[in-house]
Order: structure tokens, then sequence, then C-alpha cells
């Protein structure tokens, strides 16, 4: 356990002096793709002017969103959307290769925004497709990402999102197979698919290194560890938010409850009837001035004692595309 784990014990009502103890673990928050993908959409408006129209929102956070529509950007379901010219930013979760020919067709100043380690799973795709595999792609299929990388190769490309999925599989040539994930998926639920995965084609190949990132990683480890310590965990995050929800499942498997909030509007002194240690976390996309409006609100229901938790080091940065790499992101 870590030591700063070992100092948040003996603080509840046990301990005689009756106070409410909120903890919010760290790391949590906005990971290094959703820094890079928010201050390209920020600089290509300063370097431009708006409008600046984005492939689908940004980054799956509602309150991020609102923020840069504020300031000019201006979000679209399609290509067709987009006036022919106008700059265009590609999302973090990347796009499928017909959008990209959709805004070439369209002669559009395209800035992409994709997560870098989403980019790795794309060029694993076309890999595997050029060997002749079959792919099956784990994750939500009606996820972004997943959209984006089955467009590498479609009709080589079968989406599965559960054990039972799996067992349904019939496969034309089972020992020419390959596997990828979605980078924000449950560690625990990916781990049952791709054992299951290998014991029905013991010959599938897999990437070289694991495609769900650290930062979904990190968080899913840091609320397993905090499980052990609360009685409850909120998470910050949106509804469609993949890493946020994900971050709640991993607190009720460990049989804490668990909430997803967008803000501090959400709360509601119902829910802690009861809870003496709460936790707090924020999926990759969450913004940290959501946790600390969450954190001010929680003080008003009585958690006055509030304390970080620091249980993995992160220090990830990821480079700007070269048309913005001179101009000085907001620091974050």
């Amino acid at each position: 356990m870590p030591s700063d784990m070992a100092n948040i014990q003996g603080t509840g009502p046990g301990t005689g002096n009756g106070r409410k103890v909120l903890v919010r673990v760290r790391p949590r928050g906005f990971c290094a793709g959703v820094v890079r993908a928010v201050d390209i959409v920020e600089l290509a408006l300063e370097a431009y002017g708006a409008p600046v129209y984005v492939h689908h929102e940004i980054v799956h956070n509602r309150y991020v969103v609102d923020q840069l529509r504020q300031r000019g950007a201006i979000f679209v379901e399609t290509i067709g959307e987009v006036p022919i010219g106008a700059v265009l930013v590609f999302s973090a979760h990347g796009v499928p290769p017909r959008v990209r020919e959709e805004a070439t067709e369209r002669k559009l100043r395209v800035i992409d925004a994709t997560c870098p380690l989403v980019t790795k799973v794309h060029l694993e795709a076309r890999k595997f497709a050029r060997e002749g595999r079959t792919l099956i792609l784990i994750g939500h299929r009606d996820h972004q990402e997943i959209v984006g990388t089955s467009g590498e190769a479609p009709l080589q490309t079968v989406v599965v999102g559960s054990v039972e999925e799996v067992d349904q599989l019939q496969m034309e040539d089972p020992e020419r197979l390959a596997y990828l994930t979605q980078t924000t998926l449950s560690l625990y639920d990916t781990q049952e698919i791709l054992t299951r995965l290998r014991q029905r084609f013991p010959k599938i190949l897999g990437p070289a290194s694991d495609d769900i990132c650290y930062a979904t990683q990190n968080r899913q480890e840091a609320v397993e560890a905090l499980t052990r310590e609360v009685d409850m965990i909120l998470v910050v995050g949106s509804a469609n938010s993949s890493n946020s929800n994900r971050l709640v499942e991993v607190a009720q498997r460990a049989g804490v409850a668990a909430r997803l909030i967008e803000d501090g509007n959400d709360l509601q002194h119902t829910w802690f009837d009861g809870v003496s240690r709460l936790g707090l976390t924020a999926g990759a996309s969450a913004p940290e001035i959501l946790v600390e409006q969450v954190s001010q609100r929680l003080a008003n229901f009585g958690f006055t004692d509030q304390r970080d938790l620091d249980l993995i080091r992160e220090d990830v940065r990821f480079t700007l595309p070269p048309e913005l790499a001179a101009r000085k992101p907001v620091a974050r």
C-alpha cells in the first residue's frame, strides 16, 4: 500500500472526530492525448481565427466542448457540413480513411488531433490487413474510435464487445486472425475477452504492446486502490465518455458504490447517507476545474476534510502538429 494511502486510514467517524473525508485520487482528469487535442483547437482558433470546424466532439466532455464552442469552434458530424477550403480538426478519437478522403475532396485545411495512441492502433490495423488477416477489434462498435479503426480495413474487421460475442464468432480461416483493442476499455473485461479469444483461436496474433492507453490503465488502477479505503466513489465525466464509465465499473466490481457525474450540479444529499469517506476522480477527458467545482459543493455537504492522494506519477507529453508546433499552448 502506498504511504499516502496509509495516511487516509483512521480519518472517518470511527476516530471520534466525526468529520467526513473526501479523498481526491491522482492520476485523474486530462490525459496527454486530451491536452494535445484541446490545445490544437485553441491554437487553431488563434492561428486562423473563428470559425474552426471540428469533426465530432474533440473529446467526450460537454464542458470542454461548450467552452470551445464559445470561442468559435463549430462541431460537425459530417464533412459535408464544412465549407470548402475551411479549417477542419479531426477529433482525438480518430477517423476512418474515407473521412480523410472526403476532406481532401473539399479542399479542407486539415489539422489532425487524433491521439497518438489511437494512431498506433490504426497503423497496427493496416499492418494486419496487409498480411491478409481478419482483424477482431475489441470495443464498443458505435464508439467513434472503433468506427475510425475499423474503417482501416472494413471488409476484414469484426467488432466484438463481450465474451459471449467471441463465442458466436465463426471465422473462415482461424489461423489468419489478429486482434486489437479500443484504447479506453476496462482492463478486466478486455482480459476476459482476450483469454476467450486465445482459447478459441490459439494462433491469433496481437499488437506488440498493449493498446489500452497508459492513462486508462493508471486511472483504473488508482480507482481500484481507492475502493479499499472509501465508502463511495464519484467519477467526474460525461455519459458518452468510455473511460469515465469504465472507472465507475471498476469501483462497482470491487463492491463500492459509484456514480458518474457531469459536474457539481448532479450531486444529491441523499447519496451520502452513511458515507463517511468519499472518493473522487475524473475521466481522462474531464478538466480539473470540474473536480474543483465538485469539491467545493461537497464541502457544503459536510466533506470539509479534503485531501489529494497521489498514487501514480504521469509525465507523458505529445508533440503538436507541425503547423501549430511554434505556438505556445495554454498551461494546464
